[in-house]
C-alpha cells in the first residue's frame, strides 16, 4: 500500500477504496448513459457493458436482485442498439437501478470517498481529452462537477471552465493547469492533517517572498529563502516523491539546491529569475499531483479503474485452477440443457419459461465461468455477454424460432471456447493431435511412396529410364493440385460464415467414410504377397500404356488421391484442434520427413519393407482417426440444430473440450451410438478378414488338395 511511501499519511480502510471504486464506476457508466442518450453510439454501450462487472460484485453482497436486474440492463444496452432500438426508455430504468444501487451501498459516506471518485474523474477526463473521445471526457467532468455539488459543494469555478474549455477544444495545457488546481483542492479536503501538503505551500509562499525581495534588491535574503525552501521543506518530500518519479525529484534537486542560488549570487535579471522561478513553481505542482494521485489511490488496483482498466493483467490460457476448471465444466453442462429448454419452451409458445431458462442460463451459470475467464480474455467475456443478451432481446421481441436457435447456435459456439480458454489444452490432447496429424500424413503417403517407387524400380530394371522423368511430373503436378485443394477448401470454409459447422460437419463425416473405406482396403492388402500383386498391376498397366501422358496421368492420379484425401482430413482436424494447430503442424512435418526416409529406405538402400506392420499399423490408426471424425461430425450436426442432441452428463465420462474433440468423445447418445456402431463394424471387419476368411481359404485349398490326391 502507498501508506508505505508515506510518514503520518493516513489511508482510507479497505471498505473505503471498495466504496470508491464502486461510486467511480457509477458515475463512468452514467456519463456513458448520457452519451448514448443522444447517440446510439454502440462502441460506448459496449463500453457500458464492460464496466458492468465491477459494480457487480459490492451491490450483489448487499442486493442480489438490484444486481441481477442492473446489470442485465447494462449488459442489453449494445444488443438492443445493434437491433436498432429505441433506448431512451431503457436509459432511463438503467438510471433509476444506478440510483437505487448508489443509496444501497454507498449509504452515509465520508465526504474524502467523494472526492477520491471526483478526482479521478478529473483524471480520466484528461486522459480522454488527449486521446481526442471529447464527448466522454466532457461527460467525465460534467459529473465529477455533479457530484462535487451534490456532495461537497464548497464554492469551486474551475469545473465550469475546464468543461467550457473542452467544448471549444482548447489546448490541454490550459485544461491541465485549471484541472491541476481544483485537484489540489479536493486533496485538501481529506489531506489537510497530510504534512507534504504543508511543505509544497511554505514553498510556494518562500518563492513568493524571494522574488519580491530579489525585485528590492535584497539578495541575501531572497538566498535565505532559496535556502529554506529546499533545505526546510523540499528535502522532507524527496524519499516521497523517489518513489514516484525520481528522474523529477533529481532534477528538482539540481534546480532549488543549485542553480536557482547561483542566479542570486550572479544577481542576473529579474525578469531571468521570475521566469525561472515560474518554471520551478510548475515543475514542483506536477511533483505535487504525482504524489496526490498516488495517495488519493492508495492502490494499485483502484489506480487500474481509475485508468479504466479494471481487469489487471491477461492470464495464460489454461492458467485458472483445477477446482476452478471442473467448475467451468459443470456450469457449461447446466447452460447446455438451459439452452435446450430454451429452444423447446420457445418451439412450443411459452415465450415467460424461455425468457427465464435464459435469463438463468446467464446469472445463474455463465456468470461463475466469467470469474476465471475475465482475466484470461476480457475482451471475450464481454462478447459473451452480449451474445447471452441478444437470446433474451430475440425472445421479447417474438423472433422467429429459426433466428432464436441461430442465436442458441452462437452462445454454444461461445460455451466451446470459453471451456477452451479455461481449461487450456493439457498435455494429453495436444500429444493426440501431434499423433494423428503425423498417423494421416504417414499414412496417407505411404501408398503414393510404394507405388511410385515401384514403377520406377520397375522402369529402371526394363531399361525405360526415360519414362521417369514423366512419372516426376504427375508426381510434381499432384502436390501443386492438392496444394490448390488446400486453398480452395479453406476458402469455401472461410466464406461459409453461419454454415461453417455444417462444411466442418461434412468434412468430419466425408473424411470417416474415406478413412473406413481405406481402411478395409488396407486390410484386404495386409499379405505381402496382396501387395506385391497390386503393385505389379499397377506397374504393368504403366509399361504397357506406351503413352507419356499415360505415365503422368497415372502417377498424378496415385499421388493426388492421396493429396486429396490429406485435405479433407486436415481441414476436419484443424476444425477440431483448436489451440493446438502448431502440434498438427509439427506433425505433418515429421511425416513427411518419414516419407522421404521410407522411399529412401526403399529405393536407395533397396530394403524391404515390413509392409504387414505398416499396413496393419496405419490401418488402426485410420479406424481410430475415424471414430474421432464420426464423433465430431455429428456433434458438430447438433450443435447446428440440425441433429437430436439427447444428454448423458453422469453417465459417461466428461472429458474436457480439448481431449473430447481429439477423441470424439461427446456426453450424448447420438455420438456415443455412432461410434460404438462403427467400433462393431471395424471389429465384425476385422474378424471377418484377419480370421474367418483365412480360414475359409485355407479349408477350401485342403479340400482341393485332397479331392486331387484322391482322383490321382
Amino acid at each position: 500500500m502507498l501508506s508505505t511511501f508515506f510518514v503520518n499519511i493516513p489511508s482510507f480502510a479497505e471498505t473505503d477504496i471498495d466504496y470508491a471504486k464502486f461510486l467511480l464506476t457509477i458515475e463512468r457508466i452514467n456519463a456513458h448513459l448520457t452519451i448514448i442518450d443522444k447517440s446510439n453510439d454502440h462502441a460506448q454501450a459496449l463500453t457500458v457493458a464492460k464496466l458492468a462487472s465491477d459494480i457487480d460484485t459490492i451491490l450483489r453482497s448487499k442486493d442480489d436482485k438490484l444486481a441481477d436486474d442492473l446489470y442485465l440492463k447494462l449488459v442489453d444496452l449494445p444488443a438492443l442498439i445493434n437491433a436498432n432500438k429505441d433506448v431512451s426508455k431503457h436509459i432511463t430504468d438503467t438510471r433509476i437501478l444506478l440510483d437505487k444501487a448508489i443509496i444501497t451501498v454507498m449509504g452515509e459516506r465520508d465526504e474524502r470517498v467523494y472526492a477520491q471518485v471526483i478526482f479521478s474523474l478529473i483524471s480520466l477526463a484528461e486522459k480522454e481529452y488527449e486521446e481526442a473521445d471529447y464527448d466522454t471526457a466532457i461527460e467525465y467532468m460534467n459529473r465529477a462537477y455533479s457530484l462535487y455539488n451534490e456532495n461537497i459543494g464548497n464554492e469551486l469555478d474551475g469545473f465550469e471552465r475546464s468543461i467550457n474549455l473542452m467544448i471549444a477544444r482548447a489546448d490541454i495545457s490550459e485544461i491541465n493547469s485549471i484541472d491541476s488546481n481544483l485537484q489540489r483542492e479536493l486533496t485538501s479536503i481529506f489531506n489537510s492533517d497530510i504534512e507534504y501538503k504543508r511543505y509544497f505551500q511554505e514553498i510556494r509562499r518562500l518563492y513568493s517572498a524571494l522574488l519580491k525581495e530579489y525585485r528590492d534588491g535584497n539578495y541575501i535574503l531572497a538566498d535565505e529563502y532559496a535556502i529554506n525552501a529546499y533545505l526546510d521543506n523540499y528535502e522532507y518530500l524527496e524519499p516521497s516523491l523517489a518513489n514516484v518519479d525520481k528522474e523529477l525529484m533529481e532534477d528538482l534537486e539540481v534546480k532549488m539546491r543549485i542553480e536557482l542560488r547561483d542566479m542570486i549570487r550572479e544577481k542576473v535579471e529579474y525578469n531571468t529569475l521570475d521566469e525561472f522561478v515560474n518554471d520551478l513553481l510548475l515543475e514542483l505542482e506536477k511533483a505535487e499531483k504525482l504524489l496526490d494521485e498516488h495517495l488519493i489511490t492508495f492502490e494499485a488496483e483502484f489506480i487500474d479503474v481509475a485508468n479504466g482498466n479494471s481487469n489487471g493483467d491477461v492470464k495464460a490460457l489454461g492458467s485458472a485452477t483445477d477446482e476452478a476448471k471442473k467448475d467451468v465444466m459443470s456450469q457449461i453442462d447446466l447452460i447446455r440443457l438451459k439452452l435446450m429448454q430454451v429452444l423447446e419452451a420457445y418451439k412450443e409458445g411459452d415465450y415467460g419459461n424461455a425468457y427465464e431458462r435464459a435469463r438463468s442460463a446467464y446469472l445463474d451459470n455463465y456468470e461463475f465461468i466469467e470469474v476465471p475467464l475475465a482475466p484470461i480474455d476480457p475482451n471475450f467475456t464481454l462478447e459473451a455477454e452480449i451474445k447471452f443478451s441478444e437470446l433474451r432481446q430475440l425472445i421479447n421481441d417474438r423472433a422467429s424460432y429459426e433466428e432464436v436457435q441461430s442465436k442458441v447456435v452462437e452462445i454454444r459456439k461461445i460455451l466451446d471456447e470459453s471451456e477452451r480458454l479455461v481449461t487450456g489444452t493439457g498435455v494429453i490432447a495436444p500429444a493426440i493431435a501431434f499423433s494423428s496429424s503425423y498417423a494421416i500424413m504417414f499414412r496417407e503417403g505411404l501408398e503414393s511412396a510404394l507405388i511410385i517407387g515401384a514403377i520406377i524400380t520397375y522402369l529402371e530394371a526394363t531399361r525405360n529410364e526415360k519414362y521417369k522423368k514423366h512419372i516426376y511430373y504427375g508426381v510434381l503436378i499432384a502436390l501443386g493440385v492438392t496444394a490448390l485443394t488446400w486453398v480452395l477448401a479453406s476458402f469455401v470454409i472461410e466464406l461459409s460464415g453461419a454454415n461453417r459447422e455444417i462444411i466442418e460437419a461434412i468434412a468430419a463425416l466425408s473424411a470417416t467414410a474415406i478413412l473406413f473405406y481405406v481402411s478395409f482396403w488396407i486390410l484386404n492388402k495386409i499379405e505381402t504377397r496382396k501387395w506385391i500383386e497390386f503393385v505389379k498391376a499397377k506397374v504393368w498397366q504403366a509399361t504397357t500404356a506406351g503413352s507419356a501422358m499415360v505415365l503422368v496421368s497415372l502417377a498424378f492420379f496415385t499421388v493426388y488421391r492421396e493429396g486429396f484425401e490429406t485435405v479433407l482430413f486436415y481441414q476436419a482436424m484443424f476444425s477440431f484442434a483448436k489451440y493446438m494447430e502448431s502440434y498438427v503442424l509439427l506433425g505433418f512435418i515429421l511425416g513427411i520427413g518419414s516419407l522421404v526416409a521410407v522411399y529412401y529406405f526403399m529405393r536407395r538402400l533397396g530394403k524391404r519393407l515390413p509392409l504387414r506392420i505398416l499396413f496393419g499399423l496405419t490401418m488402426s490408426i485410420g479406424a481410430y482417426l475415424s471414430l474421432a471424425f464420426i464423433g465430431n461430425g455429428i456433434r458438430a450436426l447438433q450443435e447446428s440444430g440440425y441433429a437430436q442432441i439427447t444428454p448423458l452428463f453422469g453417465t459417461i465420462p466428461r472429458l474436457d473440450i480439448n481431449l473430447a474433440t481429439m477423441t470424439g468423445i461427446h456426453p450424448t447418445l447420438e455420438t456415443i451410438t455412432a461410434q460404438l456402431v462403427l467400433l462393431a463394424v471395424y471389429i465384425v471387419g476385422m474378424t471377418y478378414t484377419l480370421i474367418i476368411k483365412p480360414r475359409r481359404e485355407r479349408a477350401i485349398l485342403l479340400a482341393r488338395r485332397s479331392r486331387r490326391e484322391i482322383e490321382g
